[in-house]
């Protein structure tokens, strides 16, 4: 069962010949299976002997994607594919490692650290009370969310293999480094883990922030009735918004103050803040995520508000409530009573929004990378957001 390889696919490049993926016509894209990912290249070979890609006994290159979502060619000759040490176990350990760093996708894993870290040193109310006990508690908090994260997003991958073949084919699901069996295992396990950790710590703010992100988790990606909220744009940003606006803020501040600290439930000016101005950030990464997504999610009829509204539209709209929301945070931390928390607030702020207005005037809206790349820097604004909330007092 040799593979067909259309003329009009041949085109040139350095050292030999490659294959456009939209051109090489297979049987089964089963065929060909990944044994190794590295960031230069991957190697690859069929799951059945002679099923080689070929073209006269020669070598070829079949054009994939490198995890950096640039192209790379897959060498394969008449005879073996290209040389895979079976040996090579520390390489096949990083390789292994590298693999479930993308699927854990390290901008999610990053905030929902930080968020913590900075919730909950808002219940802190004088010096004695950082101590061990604060940081178990943190700890406790910050590995069950965290294995609760990687749970969410990779049933997201799951559910959307198809759609990432598109837009994300640098994905292990998506590239075929991982098989749906190996993600189900991976997403059950760490789901399993999540809530036995949040019930043997014993606080009830910590499992049923664990839960409801569960719940809300599941109903956003799964392919099943009434669910799979991700195709309607206001539910799917109500989903964010109540995991990383008021989840995150409300559950991890009530587990340090009642849990760890043993006090009353209170409802703190910092606290109110950082809830308030999480909803428009979450809000901003529920609407900004979808926009270099357009490709994929118009093929698959996932109605974003990027693809009802326009790519512009919503990039603006987005830059607009994170200016909105600096502003508002500039005013409050200008009414702070202690001026330390009036400077760092003002000033951090101000800072913020000056490089954001300056990024967002440089983005070409037609390039899928300038576009992939501001949207990483929006992560990279929330995560410096939590390091300025411990500061307003």
């Amino acid at each position: 069962m040799e593979s067909l390889l259309s003329s009009s696919s041949l085109v040139s490049a350095a050292g030999g010949f490659c294959w456009r993926k939209q051109n090489l016509k297979l049987q089964s894209l089963s065929e060909i299976r990944v044994l190794r990912c590295d960031s230069s290249k991957v190697v690859a070979k069929p799951k059945f002997r002679n099923n080689l890609v070929r073209l006269d006994g020669q070598e070829s290159s079949l054009l994939l994607y490198s995890k950096d979502k640039s192209r790379f060619r897959v060498n394969a000759t008449a005879g073996q594919p290209e040389a895979f040490d079976p040996n090579s176990k520390q390489k096949s350990f990083r390789d292994s490692l590298d693999a479930f760093y993308r699927f854990s996708r390290p901008h999610t894993v990053i905030g929902t650290v930080l968020s913590i870290l900075s919730v909950s040193f808002l219940a802190v109310e004088k010096v004695s009370d950082i101590s061990p006990l604060l940081f178990t508690g943190i700890l406790e908090a910050v590995v069950a969310a965290l294995m609760m994260n990687i749970y969410i997003v990779g049933l997201n991958q799951l559910s959307d293999v198809e759609i990432d073949k598109v837009n994300k084919p640098y994905l292990p699901l998506a590239s075929g480094e991982y098989s749906v069996n190996t993600g189900i295992a991976i997403v059950a396990s760490f789901s399993i883990m999540s809530f036995w950790l949040g019930w043997i710590v014993g606080s009830w703010p910590l499992f049923w922030a664990l839960f409801v992100s569960f719940m809300l988790g599941t109903a956003y990606s799964i392919n099943l009735p009434l669910l799979r909220w991700k195709r309607f744009a206001l539910v799917a940003a109500m989903c964010i918004l109540a995991v990383r606006a008021i989840i995150v803020q409300i559950a991890f501040y009530l587990h340090i103050q009642t849990h760890v600290f043993g006090r009353p439930i209170l409802f703190t000016r910092p606290l109110i803040f950082a809830t308030a101005f999480m909803s428009f950030f979450s809000v901003v990464i529920a609407l900004f995520k979808d926009i270099p997504d357009i490709e994929g999610d118009k093929i698959f009829g996932i109605r974003s508000f990027s693809v009802t509204l326009g790519q512009k539209k919503v990039f603006w709209t987005c830059v607009s409530l994170l200016q909105m929301a600096y502003a508002v945070a500039i005013l409050v931390g200008a009414t702070s009573p202690f001026i330390w928390s009036k400077v760092v607030s003002v000033v951090g702020h101000v800072i913020l929004a000056t490089t954001l207005w300056t990024r967002a005037k440089s983005v070409d809206l037609s390039s899928k990378t300038e576009i992939t790349s501001c949207y990483m820097f929006i992560w990279k604004l929330f995560y410096a957001e939590y390091l300025l909330l411990p500061f307003l007092k």
